[in-house]
């Protein structure tokens, strides 16, 4: 199959399909384990992606008013946890000219995500409020639905359409003609009353019902998710912002000895510029007592360029009936200069972080300790930034120098990392976790369970079809031998 199209694929996707099992997996599961079916998607799929220069795909190849217009980005999560992908409709004019730009700045949005986030399924959502016969553009729709269905194998979970106008019903029924049966059942048409059985209001803008102020804006575009930087005393409030203050210094001061203790033994340990090694049984039984609890679960690293990060993608807070509101974040810049560093979140009215803007030495371990604020419990919608970029040796390290230094720093300089929140139900699940850990045991992640458990639908359906057609045949065999007596009984009579 290769051999005949070779010259029509992109290299360096056929490189990755032969070393990335979980794509291969991805389009088998898709096109329901029927191998024919998969390699036509998959040769579809390539095509498309060398056509449209999909690895190649950047800002800086694409127009800066496509992004401004705001028409597409990604913001938010639904009530699963998985990404919302904006299609503001109201902001998109029908024009042949720009078709094929706004088409690469779909392919855009959805290559920059599948890479960040490891392919995770999207939530698609169409919001057609204030919209009209002059923001109808069936070939646009068309080309949005055709990338979930055909280019990017099992990333949709469904279609959200937010106050479809009358008008626009034709035009959706000749959609619904594009879809197969699956992707039919996908589609969600909504109103105000009832798109937060999908949708929660804290991501929902005010016009949809819900509470969310964010506004999409370009730059930056590092992740929207992250443009409200973190405050490190967590929210404050005018009424008692003196009160709030003292406190929140008492707060610090304590921090800032645990982690004063923390960093006097963590250096010790590591002195030399590498990656942090994972801690050893009799280690973890002593640190963990000056830990915050769930530290003990940072047993794997992400070894950046500028910094090793520890742990490597989530962060273990507790239930609500657990307690544990404390994380530690375990920083080592292996460069030989100063690396400057600031941590966003998605939800900054609900942590703390100390510290969450400054910079970290060469060859030596910083402790972030990320804290629930308030009455607040962390959510698996949560996520962490960390930003990091190394400083000259000239530069101060300073407030004032910082927010100097994130003002000038190239983009393409910054090294990104991002985390994720895990709840912990119960103490049992933590035994359990670290137990896997201490084994070298690797633990499934949410993407392995959600492809597994995907496939076993998918098995379970095919099953349950085959045990239909049993039936089916079963009682036309019934009705035939009833047929059969019949006759024979009345030739008897007939004789």
């Amino acid at each position: 199959y290769l051999l005949d199209k070779l010259e029509k694929y992109d290299s360096r996707d056929v490189e990755r399909l032969q070393q990335d099992d979980k794509w291969v997996d991805s389009y088998l599961i898709w096109r329901h384990d029927v191998v024919d079916d998969t390699l036509k998607m998959i040769d579809e799929s390539f095509q498309w992606r060398k056509e449209y220069t999909v690895n190649d795909l950047s800002e800086s190849v694409l127009p800066k008013w496509l992004f401004e217009s705001g028409v597409l980005f990604l913001h938010g999560y639904d009530k699963e946890g998985y990404k919302l992908f904006w299609f503001r409709v109201k902001h998109h004019t029908k024009d042949p000219k720009q078709q094929l730009e706004k088409k690469k700045l779909v392919a855009f949005w959805l290559e920059h995500y599948a890479k960040r986030d490891h392919g995770k399924p999207l939530t698609v959502v169409f919001d057609m409020a204030e919209t009209g016969i002059s923001h109808i553009d069936l070939d646009f729709v068309r080309f949005i639905v055709s990338c979930f269905t055909d280019y990017y194998p099992n990333f949709l979970t469904k279609i959200v359409i937010f106050e479809m106008p009358w008008i626009m019903n034709a035009a959706f029924k000749i959609v619904k003609g594009w879809l197969g049966p699956e992707a039919i059942s996908m589609l969600k048409f909504t109103n105000k009353n009832d798109v937060q059985e999908y949708i929660s209001g804290e991501y929902l803008p005010p016009h949809m019902g819900g509470t969310d102020s964010f506004k999409y804006s370009y730059p930056p575009l590092v992740d929207d998710d992250f443009q409200t930087p973190l405050c490190e005393n967590g929210p404050i409030t005018s009424e008692d912002e003196h009160e709030s203050k003292e406190e929140s210094k008492e707060e610090i001061d304590a921090d800032t000895k645990e982690a004063g203790e923390l960093n006097e033994e963590q250096n010790l340990n590591q002195k030399k510029v590498g990656s942090i090694e994972q801690i050893s049984k009799s280690d973890e039984t002593d640190k963990t007592e000056i830990k915050p609890k769930n530290s003990k679960k940072a047993l794997t690293t992400f070894k950046g360029p500028l910094l090793h990060i520890s742990p490597a993608e989530e962060l273990f807070f507790g239930s609500k009936e657990t307690g544990e509101k404390k994380c530690l974040i375990v920083l080592t810049n292996i460069t030989k200069n100063v690396v400057a560093f600031k941590v966003r979140t998605t939800a900054p009215e609900k942590y703390r972080v100390k510290p969450s803007n400054s910079s970290c030495e060469p060859g030596t371990s910083l402790d972030i300790i990320v804290s629930l604020h308030g009455g607040f419990a962390a959510s698996l919608q949560d996520r962490f930034l960390i930003m990091a970029a190394e400083m000259d040796q000239s530069s101060g390290a300073g407030v004032q120098e910082l927010t100097q230094f994130w003002k000038e720093v190239p983009r393409t300089k910054v090294m990104e990392h991002r985390l994720r929140c895990h709840v912990v139900e119960s103490s049992k699940p933590s035994s359990l976790t670290l137990k896997e850990n201490t084994l070298n045991i690797p633990a499934k992640n949410n993407e392995d369970l959600h492809i597994q458990l995907t496939h076993l639908l998918q098995i379970n359906k095919r099953l349950q079809e085959q045990i239909d057609r049993c039936l089916w045949l079963q009682q036309l065999s019934v009705g035939v031998l009833l047929l059969s007596v019949a006759v024979v009984a009345f030739c008897f009579y007939l004789a």
